[in-house]
């Protein structure tokens, strides 16, 4: 089955026949004489893959009306009369193809070069299993071959469909190409919903191929626990991670909420089989930990970050209900294959009472993941929360409580550790007034050479403070009281703060602030530029955008944001200029690509040509017009 359909526009121009009138130097009323056209942009020669769509475009000028027939190896196509033509899905056989069109108006005719089409194998498709594509959480997609900003427009793109759910859309939506399901192969879409139901939807069809509900026996989901934050009802809200190699078919690694007849609370980790739903061997595991002085209390968080999949271990990080009551910042750990708690770090061991100050710290990211590198050390931002400025003779706080921070812990022995971190100066003052660092997420950043040459692992974070920190992952600065020891900080850059997650491409860092532009920093020698490079005239009111970006390799990129409004935007800008949007779902007339009420929270997925965007009960697919 064709996994792509691309169209490839040779230019943005539309063909204009263009009429010369008004006053022509000889006497009022004077009209030009009629002119034949004449053809200023020639049909290109197109590669398309084995199922795709090719488009030719015309530009010519001349007097209107101008009427075009296009050809195929001669042969006039009945319905093509326009100055662009889609082909039908190509198949291997067609490559050869010649066409021509041809323009004609009462003064004459002409007849356009012809345009070769070549079609190739169609390789294989794009997975998304894990939040923002990657461990590394860059939000970026370079296998995508089909999207160009030449195509990306309001006249070629577009809602294709809108797949129902039965609940809040607060994970993001992952995918898997050419799955087979039923003895048919697919491309699948799956979402998790706040009603604790699990979907599978072909992602062309939009047909539904399972759907899993993971409460008990006699359990509903949970209510909001008193807080607006997820709410009327929590269940998934964390996205979840996908393993195809897991299990017979893969496996889908969920968190879900619910809570029985007694009134329990209950927290646990599903495994289902991603071809039928099921729960497979050891499925579901109850999510219990101790740090010691402590017990994981399940009723007492929600699970806001998204899963982290690495080296054989799920990695669950865990926020507060709205501040309520004394909580902690637990990372609880298990085993991929057996779903074994392995292990558990209370980053707030100390924490408790009520106030900013001695709460917490949670992890919560406004939905963004914690981050792993190549050797398995796990990366995250707390949020607002207890500190101890005595620190231990290596400069850890002595009461092991690390409010406002940039965390890196080890998993060296299967325990695991904090082995750096670090917190601002105005930590202290910064809790008090409830400023989370952890309201954004963490990116780790591909390796970059400093103008010595000397390769750097960093790593970008910033909250509620508009700063935007840049940290050395190999030496992170600890805590002074004096001032911030980091790679680089940029007092200011990000406005009104951010409750977001970041996105890189090519050397840039794209960050979306609440009520503010979404904004892009360059990368030089591994400093980021002092102020943005580009960024948009649009402002996005809370909680800002969660920008991604698809390219194929370095070539096409766009940068695909959901502004949470009612009704929800699809925005498309050029990742090289901000200022230039190439698409959003309120261009097309009659409403046509409008997909329902905003999310916080929420960062479009692209694969295969189609972008998936969620809303409050729905996930809608964009994606080429044919």
């Amino acid at each position: 089955m064709a996994r792509y359909i691309a169209l490839f526009f040779v230019s943005f121009a539309v063909a204009a026949g263009l009429v010369a009138c008004g006053n022509s130097g000889s006497g009022a009323g004077a009209t030009q004489p009629s002119t034949a056209p004449q053809i200023t942009t020639q049909p290109a020669d197109q590669t398309v893959g084995a199922g795709q769509s090719a488009a030719y475009l015309v530009v010519a000028t001349g007097t209107a009306p101008l009427q075009y027939q296009w050809s195929k190896n001669g042969s006039a196509i009945v319905g093509a009369t326009g100055s662009s033509y889609i082909t039908p899905a190509a198949a291997l056989a067609d490559s050869g193809t010649s066409f021509t069109v041809v323009i004609t108006n009462p003064a004459g005719q002409a007849t356009s070069n012809p345009a070769t089409l070549t079609v190739t194998a169609v390789s294989a498709g794009t997975d998304v299993v894990t939040y923002k594509y990657d461990a590394l959480r860059t939000g970026q997609n370079l296998t995508e071959p089909s999207l160009a900003p030449t195509n990306v427009t309001s006249a070629t793109f577009g809602l294709l469909r809108n797949l129902p759910v039965d609940g809040l859309v607060d994970a993001q939506p992952l995918y898997l190409s050419g799955l087979t399901v039923a003895g048919s192969a697919h491309n699948v879409v799956f979402v998790g919903t706040e009603h604790d139901s699990v979907y599978a939807f072909d992602a062309d069809t939009g047909a539904e191929l399972w759907q899993d509900s993971l409460t008990g026996p006699g359990e509903s989901t949970s209510d909001n626990r008193g807080c607006g934050q997820v709410t009327p009802e929590i269940g998934i809200t964390s996205t979840p991670v996908i393993d195809r190699n897991a299990g017979a078919h893969g496996a889908i690694y969920v968190v879900a909420m619910s809570k029985d007849a007694s009134s329990q609370y209950h927290q646990r980790l599903h495994a289902l089989d991603v071809t039928t739903g099921l729960e497979l061997a050891a499925s579901p595991t109850e999510i219990v930990a101790s740090d010691g002085a402590t017990s994981f209390a399940p009723g007492q968080y929600k699970e806001r970050a998204a899963l982290l999949l690495s080296n054989g271990t799920i990695y669950t990080s865990w926020a507060s209900h709205c501040d309520h009551g004394a909580y902690g910042g637990w990372i609880i750990a298990l085993s991929e294959s057996t779903l074994a708690i392995t292990s558990v770090l209370n980053v707030a061991m100390g924490a408790s009472g009520n106030g900013y100050a001695s709460q917490g710290p949670s992890i919560w990211m406004s939905g963004g993941g914690p981050a792993a590198d190549a050797a398995g050390n796990v990366y995250f931002l707390t949020a607002n929360g207890r500190f101890e400025s005595t620190l231990t003779a290596g400069g850890f706080p002595s009461g092991g409580d690390y409010g406002n921070s940039f965390v890196k812990v080890s998993v060296a022995g299967s325990a695991l550790s904090v082995a750096d971190y670090f917190t601002m100066s105005g930590e202290f003052s910064e809790s008090t007034n409830d400023d989370d660092l952890g309201s954004g997420g963490i990116m780790l950043l591909p390796d970059l050479s400093d103008a010595n040459g000397t390769v750097r692992h960093l790593a970008v974070g910033a909250g509620k403070d508009g700063n935007l920190y840049v940290v050395n992952r190999d030496n992170m600065g600890k805590y002074t009281s004096v001032g911030n020891s980091i790679w680089q900080e940029l007092d200011g850059a990000l406005g009104n703060g951010v409750f977001s997650t970041p996105a890189y491409f090519n050397n840039t860092i794209y960050y979306g602030p609440t009520g503010g532009s979404l904004r892009a920093f360059s990368l030089t020698n591994a400093m980021l530029s002092s102020s943005a490079t580009s960024q948009t005239a649009a402002q996005f009111n809370y909680p800002g955008t969660f920008p991604v970006i698809s390219a194929n390799g370095t070539a096409n990129p766009i940068v695909w944001i959901i502004e949470n409004t009612s009704p929800a935007v699809l925005h498309a800008y050029a990742a090289d200029n901000l200022a230039t949007e190439l698409y959003n779902s309120s261009q097309a007339a009659g409403a046509r690509d409008q997909f329902g009420a905003g999310n916080k929270y929420i960062a479009p997925v692209v694969a295969d040509g189609k972008v998936f965007a969620a809303s409050t009960n729905s996930v809608a697919v964009f994606g080429l017009l044919h």
